[in-house]
């Protein structure tokens, strides 16, 4: 199977997105197909043994629509001057017409040669002249409606379309009587109509899609991060390249001031950077040789090389912008109440349109008040607004999320994390920032305690659990070289071991003595140490104990806020972790949490989640996205800490880039809020409809209260712009 994300043109309302969606599902060899109206584009997952980029590109085709080729990224590009001075042009077209049609009528002064009860025939001509200007403008809507129709998905273009080329169509029998000496068909004529409604439905597009690029400021900021070129190192000498000549391996120069091109690994000198737009910690990050950089970072004051190792798609940057449009493209459940109304909405509304028609012929109305009546029906009940109302809302709260540090996978999350009752915290890592430090030793052996924590961190070294940081900074602040390991073995849940110097050492959790049939004869000794508030590592040969070290951890400093909070929302908190009951209840009682499950391992923590979930909780679990990555994957939602720069590989559904717990509250936050917001556009929306379809069919005429399709045009923009500014609100959010 493989993945793409096509560029679609062409795509206006949500029936739009619909049909191409249905039709794409249809298709021998396409897996899955979301489309994304607000993005404009279309997530395809296929067999690559059936299909090719060529023939997806040809599906769209088929379906009424344009595809543009692969989503490369979010397009920055502002309205174009040309588009803007097409747009002003058409404006004063659009004034200019409804003076000569209408100013007769608020005795407006009226060139004589204009005049419609001079010279009805030059009058009429002029207005259709402008018709026909305004039908080219708005030729693509008129195509794209006609293809849609073609093709049995029939969206807003088609409405129009029908409605407009009807009314066109009509007055040009009218004109053609005009000009044959029947002036009383003068009044018969809606060429002013047709033009005036494309005009709106253009303005409204104008409106919209200006409103569209501001829900992508967030990402547009990340990718605007890196620097347009670089400096890297060629048989010595410096050169200046753009960032798409840089290849994996390369040499990188980095001066003060400069930011980094490329994700990679420092080779030379040390610097201060400027990790904000990824960690949220506007502190600097002191870097040295063998730490890794990320692209877009800034150096503050230092002169560094670093190789190269992530260009291009796989940077951290891209990373983040793929997994934000990714999750663009996801449907929250929510949104598919909106794309099954559309899908029946549209054809309904054509039916209707024409029933209305046929009874007006019927109660003896005559042709041109029967036509009117139809043109207004089709005009007024476009579903722009309907097919705005959830995307749009999910699109901003997603920049939302991403502006602060929140990287949301899956639309599905915004509609769900307000459901959480029951929040499983990780420990290391999660609850503490995993930043270890060796604090008490207890030697059993007759080697000296510099040794054995010489060998310890040696071994250590070669693990990526914090606790292994705490021992490579050991030797890093003790100046100490670390001795070469052989048979390295990783045991997830109990520790790992090692050889050095031919010595094989068993190291970890009391669970790993069993596991080799080691006799614990210091578990007073463990109290001890577990009481101080510390993680306890034992360090053992085939035979004996040799040593117990202490290590302890940093409570993260807003946790016992974070807690609090949660606690107050009846949202139950829980302490999972792999550690020891004694130092996990010393922790919980510190920060509030009053339920803990300690000394689990990674399979446990999953058996633990799905226990919960089974006793009808909404679970969501924060952990370190590594090693709890089971138990991220088996809840409801699971959320990852101290994973900017694993993106790719993290199993969890949000990220908390900034490493900040207060996400979890803002998540649940957001979600609340965005929910509420979507509810909002889709009453307004429907509301809209249902009042305004019955006017449009002239229900209210014996009361005064009718409408054009001028006025239907009008109206419809207004209710998308009233949903569009709604969800606009959502930017506004307060976050912890």
């Amino acid at each position: 199977m493989k993945k793409i994300i096509l560029s679609i043109d062409g795509m206006t309302c949500s029936a739009c997105s619909n049909g191409l969606e249905k039709y794409l599902n249809k298709q021998n060899g396409i897996m899955q197909a979301n489309v994304n109206l607000v993005m404009a584009n279309a997530s395809i997952i296929y067999d690559e043994n059936i299909l090719n980029i060529d023939k997806l590109n040809e599906f769209v085709k088929q379906a009424g629509f344009k595809s543009l080729g692969e989503f490369k990224q979010i397009n920055l590009e502002k309205k174009s001057k040309n588009e803007k001075i097409k747009f002003i042009v058409f404006t004063i077209l659009a004034i200019l017409l409804m003076y000569i049609s209408m100013g007769h009528m608020v005795n407006l002064p009226i060139i004589e040669f204009l005049d419609v009860n001079i010279n009805p025939i030059n009058y009429t001509v002029c207005l259709f002249i402008f018709a026909i200007v305004f039908l080219i403008y708005g030729f693509d809507i008129l195509k794209n409606g006609y293809k849609n129709l073609i093709h049995l998905t029939p969206n807003m273009d088609t409405l129009v379309g029908i409605g407009v080329l009807s009314s066109f169509l009509y007055s040009i029998y009218s004109m053609v009587m005009i000009i044959n000496g029947n002036t009383e068909n003068i009044h018969s004529l809606y060429f002013e109509s047709t033009a005036i409604v494309i005009y709106f439905i253009k303005l409204g597009r104008y409106l919209d899609g200006m409103s569209k690029d501001k829900t992508k400021d967030a990402i547009q900021k990340l990718v605007k991060i890196t620097p347009n070129q670089a400096t890297i190192k060629v048989d010595g000498q410096e050169k200046i390249v753009t960032l798409d000549e840089i290849k994996k391996g390369n040499i990188v120069v980095s001066k003060p001031g400069e930011k980094i091109a490329v994700d990679g690994e420092i080779i030379e000198g040390t610097a201060h950077f400027d990790e904000s737009f990824i960690t949220g910690e506007s502190k600097p990050s002191t870097k040295k040789v063998g730490d890794k950089v990320i692209a877009g970072s800034i150096n503050y004051d230092g002169y560094i090389e670093y190789k190269a190792e992530k260009i291009g798609r796989e940077s951290t940057i891209s990373e983040i912008v793929r997994l934000v449009i990714e999750a663009s493209n996801t449907k929250a459940p929510i949104a598919k109440i909106a794309d099954t109304v559309s899908s029946y909405f549209v054809p309904a509304v054509i039916v209707i349109a024409i029933l209305t028609f046929i009874v007006y012929l019927l109660l003896g109305y005559n042709f041109s008040d029967s036509l009117i009546r139809f043109v207004t029906v089709l005009v007024v009940a476009c579903p722009c607004s309907l097919g705005l109302a959830t995307p749009l809302a999910i699109v901003v709260s997603e920049g939302l999320c991403a502006s602060n540090g929140i990287l949301v996978k899956k639309s599905e999350v915004l509609e769900n994390a307000r459901k959480a009752t029951t929040i499983v915290l990780d420990k290391t890592g999660t609850i503490t920032y995993g930043k270890l430090k060796i604090s008490k030793i207890k030697n059993y052996s007759n080697l000296e305690d510099k040794e054995i924590l010489r060998y310890v961190a040696s071994i250590e070294s070669k693990s990526t659990h914090p606790i292994g940081k705490a021992f490579e900074e050991y030797l890093q602040k003790e100046n100490i070289v670390k001795l070469t390991v052989e048979d390295f073995e990783n045991i997830a849940g109990f520790g790992i071991v090692g050889k050095v110097e031919n010595k094989k050492l068993i190291i970890g959790n009391s669970k790993i003595l069993k596991k080799y049939n080691i006799e614990n004869k210091y578990e007073n000794d463990e109290k001890e140490l577990a009481d101080e508030g510390n993680s306890i590592v034992y360090v053992a040969d085939e035979e004996n104990i040799l040593a117990l070290i202490g290590v302890n951890d940093i409570i993260r400093e807003n946790v016992v806020d974070v807690i609090s909070k949660l606690n107050k929302e009846k949202i139950e908190t829980i302490m999972l972790t792999g550690d020891n009951e004694n130092t996990a209840q010393k922790i919980a009682k510190e920060i509030g949490i009053s339920k803990v499950i300690s000394n689990v391992l990674p399979a446990q923590k999953t058996e633990v989640i799905k226990k919960l979930r089974s006793e009808n909780n909404f679970v969501i679990m924060c952990g370190d996205g590594i090693n709890d990555s089971p138990a991220l994957a088996s809840a409801d939602i699971g959320i990852s800490v101290n994973s900017g720069t694993d993106i790719a590989i993290d199993s969890s559904d949000v990220i908390l880039t900034k490493n900040d717990l207060n996400g979890i509250l803002n998540l649940i936050s957001i979600s609340k809020k965005t929910v509420r917001n979507i509810k909002q556009n889709l009453f307004w929306a429907f509301f809209y409809n249902v009042l305004m379809i019955p006017i449009a069919m002239g229900v209210f005429s014996g009361f005064g209260i009718t409408i054009t399709p001028m006025i239907a045009s009008i109206a419809m923009m207004f209710s998308s712009i009233t949903v569009i500014l709604n969800a606009l609100r959502l930017k506004n959010i307060k976050l912890k």
